[in-house]
């Protein structure tokens, strides 16, 4: 079968996922269109091939800074075409929730390419805070302050709205309001304040328990009215200027949205007939990621403009039918800014296969019984050209395999089978199934025996890579997340081999187990044979949101290298480099769990006097056994790989 790369961009569902920021190009590379468009394209082998020249080992994230001002552009923009097409009366106000990634230099990058738009930030709790008011460089930008938040919290929000700054705490519970109250009468001060609504309308997917009446956070109908009491008995001075609800992290479909929408929007109508100066209506985040095909379970079936058009025109039908003013939309789209910017790019340390029995293997004559069984049936395979057999004969064949494998084993744990032999039935056994696994996908039958699925499973090979899943991928191991994985070359090449990949952790869990694919099974991915001694770098992509921040430190593998990349038409490769942050060494990640250098060197150092006292080792190998052991603690926490990159073509290498 012929192989393009248009069939690995289908393979890998490239166009599903990328949103015409990742491509597959003519040399069978990934790359990047950092512009969201084919005005310049990067090739990610070439990125690699500098950062490699620059001393960086992978695993590494590659932050495309630019991928994050095209994804402010594009929400803005959506939502400034659909005001103006629906003829709404007032203006959209974007808002970066930090907690999906609070890393400094994504935060300004995103405050940066927001400016032109008024672009504002949310937090949710103290540190968040400290944070996010530090950047409020202009009297105009809007906080929003989320979150559970107690006396010291809401005392400095008071102190920022004090200095003019256009902060906004959201009452999540009503005693919140009543602590707010409480501190701007001690101060004598007037405050803004916001209010998040359990609505009737709920979520969808896996984030449903968001809103609703299951909802976390946020004030019942019952509990405004008290607000509402409260203020026109008295707090006057303090102002409910927005109204906030969130449907979860990824809203797969826009009839909920819409209908949220609509239901906030009789409940502003209905409070601003009371008098009450409301603002803002905050339809929260959720504008959802495609990670995955949008037909499959998960996928976003709705684009960018879909999402604002259903924001604006509920609104706005809802304002003209109770004649009221429109207000300041707000909405909190923080995976959909992020998620594209980062690729995680990880090396394949190696692949494990099972253990087949050689095409010429002749048993001796007095073989095992059970080997000189297996032995028959694999002839028979061998020698039946695909497509002949009939499927009931392959079964039959699969099942006596089976059974053979499961006499070896029962005989072997008795002591009437040796080592030896136990070993050469195994290696049979993988070849039986092996060829019977290809004898059954020739037939094809329209009805997939269940052996089929067996077989995928127990044949499928074991890719390692120089990455944990807990530290860089925590989503996928905790709720499961698809996350679209490439290799970054060959993919001009057919990928033969199914492969599952496993990290260098020792947890059972350290794999990735569900894959974007288009196979109908996604507990695999097909992947190439690894070339002898040649690296083969692999592509996590979308890697953006939450995932930069979320890391555990299993085994005490620490943060990944960064480098922060811009396209640019007039440099070498389309791109320059503009920092490379290196990931944590030994004495970092250890100092996280209180282990420090002077402490263990020094405990080190007696046990080698020791050893030296005893005369149980040479001075000097012990002095060079300690230099080494010190050595250590500047070393990075992963592996460094043996494999050696593949020359790129027109490099002028061998």
């Amino acid at each position: 079968m012929e192989w393009s790369v248009a069939d690995a961009a289908d393979y890998y569902r490239v166009d599903a996922w990328g949103d015409s920021f990742f491509v597959v190009n003519e040399a069978g590379h990934m790359a990047v269109q950092p512009h969201g468009d084919a005005s310049l394209q990067i090739d990610l082998p070439e990125v690699l091939a500098e950062l490699r020249q620059r001393g960086v080992r992978f695993p590494a994230l590659l932050r495309f800074q630019d991928v994050l001002r095209a994804r402010v552009r594009r929400l803005n923009e959506a939502f400034i075409g659909a005001i103006e097409e629906s003829g709404y009366g007032n203006v959209y106000q974007t808002v970066y929730p930090i907690k999906v990634n609070q890393l400094h230099e994504v935060v300004e990058e995103v405050l940066d390419a927001g400016k032109p738009y008024g672009l504002g930030l949310e937090c949710g709790s103290r540190a968040e805070l400290v944070a996010t008011l530090a950047h409020l460089e202009s009297d105009d930008t809007l906080l929003l302050c989320n979150g559970v938040k107690d006396r010291s919290m809401l005392s400095l929000i008071l102190s920022s709205q004090r200095l003019g700054k256009n902060v906004i705490p959201i009452m999540e519970k009503y005693a919140e309001f009543e602590e707010l109250v409480r501190l701007a009468d001690e101060v004598e001060q007037g405050t803004q304040f916001g209010v998040r609504i359990r609505l009737r309308t709920s979520g969808s997917g896996k984030w449903a328990d968001s809103g609703g009446y299951q909802s976390k956070f946020g004030i019942s109908l019952p509990e405004l009215m008290r607000v509402v009491e409260a203020l026109q008995n008295g707090a006057a001075a303090h102002n409910l200027v927005l109204l906030h609800f969130h449907l979860g992290s990824q809203i797969s479909e826009i009839p909920q949205l819409r209908q949220a929408a609509r239901e906030l929007a009789h409940i502003y109508a209905e409070l601003i007939g009371l008098g009450l100066p409301i603002r803002y209506i905050d339809v929260g985040g959720g504008l959802g990621v495609n990670y995955t095909d949008a037909s499959e379970e998960g996928g976003i079936r709705y684009s960018l403009t879909e999402y604002a058009n259903a924001v604006v025109y509920a609104i706005k039908e809802v304002c003209d039918e109770r004649e009221v003013p429109p207000p300041v939309l707000v909405s909190e789209s923080g995976r959909a800014i992020t998620a594209h910017h980062s690729v995680l790019v990880v090396e394949t340390l190696d692949a494990y296969r099972k253990n087949n029995a050689e095409e010429d293997l002749e048993l001796p004559e007095d073989a095992h019984r059970i080997a000189q069984n297996l032995d028959k049936t694999l002839a028979w395979l061998r020698d039946t050209p695909e497509g002949e057999a009939s499927v009931d004969e392959v079964i039959e064949a699969y099942h006596d395999v089976v059974d053979n494998q499961e006499e070896a084993a029962t005989m072997f744990a008795m002591g009437y089978l040796s080592l030896e032999q136990n070993a050469t039935i195994e290696r049979m056994y993988w070849s039986s199934c092996a060829t019977i696994l290809e004898h059954l996908r020739a037939l094809d039958p329209e009805y997939a025996p269940p052996e089929v699925q067996q077989l995928e499973e127990l044949l499928v090979d074991q890719y390692l890579v120089d990455f944990s899943v807990f530290q860089s991928v925590l989503d996928h191991w905790a709720i499961q997340q698809p996350f679209p994985i490439v290799p970054l070359e060959r993919l001009d090449e057919q990928p033969t081999r199914r492969a599952m990949l496993v990290d260098l952790t020792c947890d059972s869990d350290g794999k990735v187990s569900h894959y974007v694919s288009a196979d109908e099974d996604k507990k695999f991915l097909r992947l190439h044979p690894l070339n002898p001694g040649e690296a083969y770098p692999v592509g996590f992509f979308l890697m953006g949101a939450y995932q930069d921040i979320m890391g555990d430190s299993h085994n005490l593998f620490g943060r990944v290298t960064e480098a922060h990349i811009y396209g640019d038409a007039e440099e070498d490769g389309n791109f320059w480099i503009e920092k490379i942050i290196p990931g944590q060494k030994v004495e970092d990640i250890l100092a996280n769990v209180q282990y420090f250098p002077n402490d263990l060197q020094r405990r080190m150092q007696d046990q080698v006097k020791r050893k030296i006292d005893a005369g149980e080792i040479r001075p000097k190998r012990g002095m060079e056994i300690l230099d080494q052991f010190r050595g250590s603690f500047a070393e990075e926490t992963y592996l460094d790989s043996p494999r050696q990159p593949r020359p790129i073509a027109g490099d002028g290498k061998e």
